[in-house]
C-alpha cells in the first residue's frame, strides 16, 4: 500500500516537474513567487508586514533585473544589481525631506541609468530595476519605520532571490541556454506550421498568411539574436568552450533551418492553380507540418531532457512526393524539385541532429569587440534613440514629480511608476502600452477591491498576493495587459496587509495616478521626437536593399568557393534578416500612428512586402548552395547586374534625382531563354533561382520609382 502510494506520488511529481520544465515562463514565475513568499511569509505571520512586503518587492525587482548569463556572469550581474538597488533606495531615504533635491537627483540618475542600459542586455535589465526600486522607495518611505530600512530591505530581497537563482543555476548551469535555444526552435515550429497553410492555398488567403509569416519571422530572428547573445555570454565566462560545441551545432542548425524555411521558390498561387499539382502541394504542406512537429520535439528535448525521436513520417512523405514529381512534366516539376530538395535537406539535418559527421558544421561566432565604454560613447548623441528615450522618460518623471508635490497627490509616485512602464522608445509601442496599462489597471483595481472585501483575513490576502505575483510573472512575457491586472491586485493586497485596509481607499488614487502617468508619457512622446515612421522609411528601405545585396554577393562567393569559413556569409545573412525585420516593424508601427502621419502607407506596405519576397528568394538561392556545384558560365555577370540594380535603386530612393534605373528586362529575357534551353539539373535550378531574384528586384525598382516620385513631389 505504501509502495503504491509512493509510486502515485512519484508519478504526479514527475508530471508536475515536466509541466514546469516544459514551460520556462511557468518555471520563472514559480521561482520568483517562491522567493517572494519565503521572504514575506515569516514577517507577515509575525505581524511585521512592512518588512516582509518590502523584501518581497526587492525580490520582484531582482527577478525583473535578471540577466541572461552563465552562472559566473550572474554573480557579477547580481553584485551590480544589489549595489545599484542600495544606492537608489538609500538616496531616496537621505533626500526625502529635500524634495527638489530628490527630484533633481532622481531625474539625472534616470538619464544615466537608461544610457548605461544601452550598453547591453545585462545592463539594460539591471538599470531598469534600479529605477523601479527608486520609485518603490518613494512609495514606501512614508510607512517605513526609519529612513534607512528600505535601503536595507530592497537590496536584501534582490540578493536573496539572486542567490536562490544561482543555487538552482549551479544545479543545472545549462538551463538558461536550453531555454533560449528551445525558444528558437519553437518560434521556427510556429513559422513552419503557418507556412504549411500555403500548400495549397487560394490567392485571396495568401496575403493574410504572408502577413502572419512576416510577424513570425520577426520573432524567429529576434530569438536567434538572443541565442547568439547568450552563447557569447557563456563563451566569455568559460575557460573551456568545448562543452558549448553541441549548442553551437544546434544554433548553426537552427540558422540553416530558418534560411530554408524563409526561402521562396515560386509564387504559391501559381503553384496551387493547377489541379494536377494539388497532391504534390498537399504533400509539401504535410512535410512542413511534420518539420514543424520535429522542431517542436527538439525544443522539448532541450527543455525536459527527453530523447529526440525524429518523425518517421518525414522520410515516407519525402519519398512519396519525390515519386509524384517523377510523373509531372519536366517544366512543371522544376520549381517543385527545388522545394523538395530544400525540405528534404531540412529533414536530413534534423535526422542527424547531433551527428558531428552528418550534421551542421560548427564555425566561429562573431562577437562585439567593443568594450562597455566604447559602446556607451556611441549613445551620447541626441540623434540616438536611446538618448531620446532617456530624455523623454526623465522629462515625464520631472512633470510627474512636480505635480505630485504641488497637488500633494496621495501615493503620487504611482504617476512615475506608470510612466516607467508606459514610456517606450517608439511612439507606437508607447501608445500600445498606454491602453494596456490603463485597461489593466482599471480591471485590476476593480477585481482587487472586490476580492479584498471577500477575503478579509490576512491568510487569504497573503494567498491572493502570492497568487497575483505568480500570475504577473507568468503573463509578463506573454500578454502585458493581463500581467498589469495581476500586478495591480498584488499591490492592493500588499497594501491591505500592511495597512489593514480593504482596498477601496487606494482604488481612486491608483486610477487617477495611472491615468495621469499614462497621459504624461503619451503627450511627451507625441511632441518630443516621436520618430514618425514615414520619415524613417527611405533610410530603412535603402538599408534593407543594401543588406540584401550584401547577402546575395556573399552567397555568390559561397557558390564560387565553399571551402573557406562561411563567417562572412552568415554575417551577411543575419544583417539582411535584421534589416528586413526593422522594416517590417516600422511598417507595423506606422499603423499605430495618427492618420495624418501615415504617409506612404500603401507604398510602404508594398515595399516591405517586396523586400521580404526578395529576401526569401535570396534565401532560397543560399539554401541550395552545395560543395563543388557547377556554376553557370555567365554566373558572375548575372550577379553583377542584379547587385548593381539593387544598389542603384536604393541610392535613387534617398535622392530626388529621377535618373534612369538599371533595366533588368534584357537579363530576365536572357534567363528565361536559358531556362527553356537548359536540360534539367543543377544549372537549371540556379537559373530559376536567379530569375526569381532578378524578377523581384525589377518589381522592387519600379515600386521604388513610384514611391520616390510621391516622396519628393
Amino acid at each position: 500500500m505504501i509502495k503504491h502510494g509512493n509510486t502515485y506520488f512519484q508519478e504526479n511529481f514527475r508530471h508536475f516537474r515536466t509541466i514546469f520544465w516544459r514551460h520556462p515562463d511557468r518555471l520563472w514565475a514559480l521561482r520568483s513567487t517562491i522567493s517572494m513568499g519565503i521572504l514575506a511569509l515569516p514577517f507577515i505571520v509575525a505581524g511585521q508586514a512592512f518588512y516582509g512586503v518590502t523584501l518581497a518587492l526587492g525580490a520582484l525587482a531582482g527577478s525583473l533585473s535578471e540577466t541572461d548569463d552563465h552562472p559566473k556572469g550572474r554573480i557579477k550581474a547580481l553584485s551590480i544589481t544589489v549595489l545599484s538597488f542600495f544606492v537608489s533606495s538609500l538616496s531616496v531615504g537621505l533626500l526625502y525631506h529635500f524634495p527638489w533635491l530628490l527630484g533633481t537627483g532622481f531625474i539625472l540618475s534616470t538619464i544615466l541609468f537608461i544610457l548605461i542600459g544601452g550598453i547591453g542586455e545585462r545592463y539594460r535589465a539591471i538599470t531598469f530595476g534600479s529605477v523601479l526600486v527608486g520609485i518603490y522607495a518613494i512609495l514606501g518611505i512614508e510607512i517605513s519605520p526609519a529612513w534607512y530600512w528600505q535601503a536595507v530591505l530592497l537590496p536584501a530581497g534582490a540578493l536573496f532571490h539572486g542567490v536562490l537563482t544561482l543555487i538552482l543555476m549551479y544545479l543545472n548551469p545549462w538551463r538558461l541556454l536550453d531555454e533560449q535555444m528551445a525558444d528558437g526552435f519553437i518560434q521556427l515550429s510556429n513559422y513552419l506550421e503557418k507556412k504549411a497553410m500555403l500548400f495549397p492555398s487560394r490567392k485571396e488567403d495568401q496575403a493574410t498568411i504572408n502577413k502572419d509569416l512576416a510577424q513570425l519571422n520577426i520573432k524567429e530572428v529576434n530569438s536567434l539574436e538572443k541565442i547568439k547573445e547568450v552563447l557569447n555570454n557563456y563563451d566569455r565566462e568559460m575557460n573551456n568552450p568545448e562543452p558549448l560545441r553541441p549548442y553551437l551545432q544546434r544554433f548553426m542548425l537552427l540558422q540553416s533551418l530558418h534560411e530554408r524555411a524563409a526561402s521562396s521558390h515560386e509564387r504559391h498561387d501559381k503553384l496551387s492553380n493547377d489541379n494536377e499539382n494539388l497532391e504534390v502541394m498537399e504533400g509539401f504542406g504535410e512535410m512542413l507540418r511534420q518539420l514543424s512537429y520535429a522542431t517542436k520535439q527538439v525544443a522539448e528535448n532541450m527543455l525536459t531532457g527527453s530523447s529526440y525521436h525524429h518523425p518517421p513520417a518525414l522520410a515516407w512523405i519525402s519519398a512519396a512526393v519525390e515519386d509524384k514529381l517523377k510523373n509531372l512534366d519536366e517544366n512543371t516539376a522544376q520549381p517543385f524539385v527545388l522545394l523538395h530538395h530544400n525540405l528534404h535537406r531540412s529533414h536530413i539535418s534534423l535526422k542527424y541532429l547531433d551527428d558531428l559527421e552528418e550534421g551542421t558544421a560548427i564555425p566561429r561566432l562573431r562577437k562585439d569587440e567593443r568594450n562597455p565604454l566604447e559602446r556607451f560613447r556611441t549613445l551620447l548623441s541626441f540623434k540616438h534613440p536611446r538618448m531620446r528615450y532617456a530624455i523623454r522618460l526623465s522629462l515625464t518623471f520631472l512633470i510627474g514629480f512636480v505635480l505630485m508635490n504641488i497637488l500633494e497627490l496621495d501615493k503620487g509616485a504611482w504617476v512615475m511608476l506608470t510612466s516607467l512602464f508606459v514610456s517606450q522608445i517608439t511612439y507606437s509601442d508607447t501608445r500600445r502600452r498606454l491602453f494596456q496599462r490603463v485597461m489593466g489597471t482599471i480591471s485590476g483595481v476593480v477585481l482587487g477591491a472586490l476580492l479584498l472585501n471577500i477575503f478579509t483575513n490576512t491568510a487569504a490576502q497573503l494567498i491572493l498576493m502570492m497568487g497575483s505575483a505568480f500570475a504577473f510573472f507568468y503573463w509578463l512575457r506573454k500578454r502585458y495587459s493581463i500581467a498589469v491586472i495581476f500586478i495591480t491586485t498584488f499591490v492592493l493586497s500588499a497594501f491591505s496587509i500592511i495597512s489593514n485596509d480593504t482596498g477601496w481607499n487606494i482604488m481612486v488614487p491608483r486610477l487617477v495616478d495611472t491615468a495621469l502617468g499614462a497621459t504624461l508619457s503619451f503627450i511627451v512622446i507625441r511632441f518630443l521626437w516621436p520618430g514618425w515612421q514615414y520619415k524613417r522609411m527611405p533610410e530603412l528601405i535603402t538599408k534593407a536593399l543594401e543588406k540584401n545585396r550584401g547577402y546575395l554577393e556573399a552567397i555568390a562567393s559561397e557558390y564560387r568557393d565553399s571551402s573557406t569559413d562561411d563567417l562572412d556569409y552568415r554575417i551577411a545573412r543575419r544583417e539582411a534578416h535584421l534589416a528586413d525585420n526593422e522594416l517590417a516593424v516600422a511598417w507595423n508601427s506606422m499603423r499605430q500612428e495618427p492618420k495624418s502621419k501615415q504617409k506612404l502607407m500603401e507604398h510602404a506596405f508594398r515595399l516591405t512586402y517586396l523586400n521580404h519576397a526578395l529576401l526569401s528568394h535570396i534565401s532560397a538561392f543560399g539554401a541550395h548552395r552545395e560543395t563543388n556545384i557547377p556554376i553557370l558560365e555567365n554566373f558572375n555577370e548575372i550577379i553583377k547586374q542584379i547587385s548593381r540594380a539593387i544598389n542603384e535603386a536604393g541610392k535613387q530612393f534617398t535622392n530626388s534625382s529621377q535618373q534612369a534605373l538599371n533595366d533588368l528586362s534584357p537579363l530576365l529575357l536572357e534567363l528565361k531563354t536559358q531556362i527553356v534551353t537548359t536540360d534539367s539539373g543543377l544549372k537549371k535550378q540556379q537559373l530559376r533561382l536567379l530569375y526569381n531574384i532578378a524578377g523581384t528586384t525589377e518589381k522592387m525598382m519600379y515600386e521604388l520609382k513610384k514611391t520616390s516620385t510621391v516622396l519628393h513631389s
